[in-house]
Formats: structure tokens, C-alpha cells, sequence
């Protein structure tokens, strides 16, 4: 099958697939390179009307990847197989924005090592994934737009930062899409969306981008997937240890498994979530681990404290470095209220307050190596309450009431950010209104393999890859 023959159902039955089985119809010769892109780009076409998921559509530049594939002997283990870089990924042939209006059109000219791994592989980039502007908001609606929708409901956020991206994924348009994760920005879109998300642990990936002090030390990145499988293999392709092996298989030990479903500040999770860790709960204790509840051994309260601070001189520098480009034009203009309020806010936090963000992830190995000698998992909520509607969390909410439901709605996630420790969403549960719920796993430093171990096991249980949004190739094509 090549894009000259292709139809309409042959595109859809391909966006079923993941990247695995896409792949191989390639290997044994029933697709070429350019109709599995030519596919990627037809479902898109179809459902991004809907979903608008994509920042930046590229094509052109797809197709001439592609044709370089079909050209060659010599393919990448994933060669043709489609894929999106999330908009602060410098991506060679495309711009990045960062989902900002600051952010000027202008082509890239080269990415970093984690790009390079990827196309290395035989990936073929058809556009980048919509973002909040700069990662800084857990839902994507940024001003410039697009407002990117749930895929399970047009009127709920997908999540964000990654809300693009595990938008197109759970909605079949590609098999994996990249994801950074500063605060939970993988795992939260996962959650809403219904999809996998892994968060690496710190050093666990390739260079990803530009060197920054901040950004360093929380962000991780990884492709959000469908499968377990796609999701491991990534792991593994950007890699430090190019040679390391990927997981492929549930392992046979059982788990020391805490569970803690409060958030870090204490607060109870709305009921359907509470319903959902327990119900995961009691499906890991039928699989034959040891299942306890527990508490978090940190001061929630002082670590969320300590990453809002961060967060805000985050935004702080994302605004600094946008007005030195911007012209003349007036930064409100061209920055986004969330972004300069955060600005704002850290302009007025005291230098000491930096000696507690400090302490906070200088104590955080310590205090995360004797919790997990304990256990060897946690089991927790990934966000204390199911997708929120569109605008709840928007960039012009009034800034204290954003910092307040927001970090409220993220109570769980940027523990592993501060630590350094990975993470993974699973999609093992709904909402009473049907909306995806994730089971997050927590693990030490250098425990992917664990976690990814675990979810293959979970896969295989409760199994989710026929599971499929209202708004998504599978209703599309019914």
C-alpha cells in the first residue's frame, strides 16, 4: 500500500495501530514510508476541525521525510511511522512558538540529541502539538490558540502542558506525540485524555533542549502512546545509554505498594477519584502485591510552596526573554496574563525564598530513598479531580484564583518533578460522566524499567486499547 492507493478506511484502520504494528507493516512490505504518513496526514485532516490539537502543520516537510525512507535501505526501527514534537520542541523545518503570541514564525534550523534520536529511529514529524504558552497552564487554551478539546468531550480541557499532544494520541490521529514535563505536564494530559504517560526521571533522557537552570531539574520528557510497548520503547531510544535494552515483558516479583490518595496539602480527592485509586488499589492487591496505605514523606505543603516560588521565576524568565524581542510592542500584547502575573509575582518573592526552593530539592533524595526502602511503588491520583470544562483554567482567569485552583487540581504531580523521580499514568478508570481517569505510579530514581514492568502487567489485565474517545477515528469512521 503506498499513498497512491490509499483510502479513506485504509487510513483509519491504520490510525487503530500503534506505533509498533505500524512499523512492521512497513518492515514486511504492505506500506511504504509515505502512506503511513499520507494516512497520519488524512486523519488529521478529518478529525483537527473537531480537536484542533496541532500548532503547526507540516506536510510538506513529512512527505519528504517520508520519500527519504522509501529511498533508503538502511531504516531506523520505527521508520514511517508518524509522530508530533510538542511546540517547545526545536524541530529542524518548523518554528516553535511555545504556544505564545511572542514567538515569531521563523523556521528552525537544527534540534537537539532528543530530536536527532527520534528521527534516527524512522520517525516522520507531520506538525507540532499545541501547548499553554510556555508549558506554564495544566490546560491548553492559549490566546493564540488553538484551544485545544478533549477528544472524550469537546467542552473539557485535554490537560496541558502536553494537551496537544495526548489529544492527537488518544484520538488515533498519530501512535506517539511527544510530551515535557515540568510539573506534571505529561502525566496530567495523559490523564484526561486516556492515554499512556511516562515521566522519566532526571538524566534518564538524551539533551532535549537549551540549557537552563530551572527548567534542567524539573523537566522530563518522553512520547505519550496508546500502549505500554510504545511507550517503553521510547524510554529506551532516548536513552543516555544508547544500547540500553527496553522492557518488554511484566516482571515476576510483586510490589510493595503504598497508597496515598490525599494530595500533598492533605486535601481529599474529588469521589470519582477517590473511587478510581481504590479500584486500582484493589486490582494490583488481586494481581499479588502487597498493597498498604501510607502517607507522603515530605512536607506537602512546604515542597508545593517551594514549586510555586520556581514556577513563577519560571515565568519570570519566559517574560524576560520574550520583551528583549519584542519590538516595541507592549508585553501584554504579546505575553499572556497567567505568564505576567506569575512574572509579577516573582518579582515580588524575597531572595530567601530561593534558599527554600533550594532546600526542598536538596533534601528530596534523601528523604525519597528512605520511602522507597520501604516500598517499592506508590500508587496515587494524578490530579484531585476529573478533566475540568474549558476556561477553568484559562490565562485570564484573575491570577490568585488560578494559583489556587490550579495548584489545587495538580496536588499530586510536581513531587517527582522536585525529586527527579519517575512516574507513570495509567488509563485504568472513568468518571460517573465517562471521562478518563489515570492511576499514577511513583518510583525512585532509576526505576522506569520497574514501572514499566508494572504496567505491562496492568495492560494485560485491564486492558484500555479498544477503549476509544466519542471524538476519535473509531467514532469518526462509524
Amino acid at each position: 500500500m503506498s499513498r497512491t492507493t490509499l483510502t479513506r478506511a485504509d487510513a483509519f484502520a491504520l490510525g487503530r495501530l500503534d506505533a509498533h504494528d505500524q512499523a512492521a507493516l512497513l518492515r514486511t512490505g504492505d506500506i511504504d514510508a509515505a502512506g503511513l504518513t499520507e494516512a497520519a496526514i488524512q486523519r488529521i485532516e478529518a478529525l483537527e476541525p473537531q480537536l484542533q490539537s496541532l500548532s503547526h502543520r507540516a506536510f510538506g516537510l513529512a512527505r519528504r521525510e517520508a520519500a527519504s525512507i522509501d529511498a533508503t535501505a538502511t531504516r531506523g526501527e520505527m521508520a514511517g511511522v508518524p509522530w508530533l514534537p510538542k511546540d517547545s520542541l526545536d524541530y529542524p523545518g518548523m518554528p516553535t512558538t511555545g504556544g505564545s503570541r511572542s514567538r515569531s514564525g521563523v523556521l528552525v534550523q537544527r534540534g537537539y540529541p532528543y530530536v536527532d534520536r527520534l528521527a534516527a529511529q524512522g520517525l516522520v514529524a507531520v506538525g507540532k502539538s499545541a501547548m499553554p504558552e510556555f508549558g506554564l497552564l495544566a490546560s491548553t487554551e492559549p490566546l493564540q490558540g488553538p484551544v485545544t478539546r478533549n477528544p472524550w468531550s469537546l467542552a473539557h480541557s485535554p490537560g496541558g502542558s502536553s494537551g496537544g499532544a495526548a489529544a492527537a494520541v488518544a484520538a488515533g490521529l498519530v501512535p506517539v506525540a511527544h510530551g515535557s514535563d515540568g510539573g506534571g505536564s505529561i502525566r496530567l494530559p495523559s490523564s484526561c485524555c486516556g492515554v499512556v504517560g511516562l515521566k522519566p526521571g532526571r538524566d534518564s533522557t538524551v539533551r532535549v533542549r537549551g540549557r537552563h537552570l530551572a527548567e534542567d531539574l524539573l523537566v522530563a520528557d518522553s512520547l505519550h502512546a496508546r500502549t505500554v510497548r510504545d511507550a517503553a520503547w521510547a524510554f529506551a531510544a532516548t536513552h543516555p545509554h544508547s544500547a540500553r535494552p527496553m522492557v518488554r515483558q511484566p516482571a515476576a516479583r510483586r510490589l510493595r505498594m503504598a497508597v496515598i490518595d490525599t494530595g500533598l496539602r492533605g486535601a481529599a480527592p474529588h469521589t470519582d477519584v477517590r473511587g478510581a485509586i481504590a479500584s486500582t488499589a484493589d486490582l494490583c492487591a488481586s494481581l499479588g502485591h502487597h498493597v498498604e496505605s501510607a502517607q507522603w514523606p515530605v512536607d506537602g505543603d512546604l515542597l508545593l510552596t517551594a514549586f510555586e516560588d520556581l514556577w513563577s521565576h519560571l515565568a519570570a524568565d519566559a517574560t524576560e526573554a520574550a520583551c528583549a524581542l519584542l519590538g516595541g510592542r507592549r508585553a501584554a500584547d504579546a505575553l499572556e496574563p497567567w505568564t505576567l502575573g506569575l512574572a509579577a509575582r516573582a518579582a515580588g518573592l524575597p531572595t530567601s525564598a530561593l534558599e527554600g526552593i533550594y532546600r526542598q530539592i536538596a533534601q528530596l533524595p534523601a528523604q525519597m530513598s528512605t520511602f522507597f526502602s520501604r516500598y517499592d511503588v506508590v500508587l496515587s491520583p494524578v490530579t484531585s479531580a476529573p478533566p475540568p470544562l474549558l476556561g477553568t483554567f484559562a490565562p485570564d482567569v484573575p491570577l490568585d484564583a488560578l494559583m489556587q485552583t490550579m495548584f489545587a487540581w495538580i496536588d499530586y504531580t510536581p513531587l517527582q518533578n522536585m525529586a527527579g523521580t519517575p512516574a507513570i499514568s495509567l488509563p485504568l478508570s472513568h468518571s460517573s460522566d465517562g471521562l478518563p481517569i489515570g492511576s499514577m505510579f511513583a518510583a525512585d530514581r532509576g526505576q522506569e524499567d520497574l514501572l514499566l514492568a508494572l504496567a505491562y502487567e496492568l495492560e494485560a489485565a485491564a486492558p484500555w486499547a479498544e477503549r476509544w474517545p466519542a471524538h476519535s477515528i473509531a467514532a469518526f469512521d462509524a
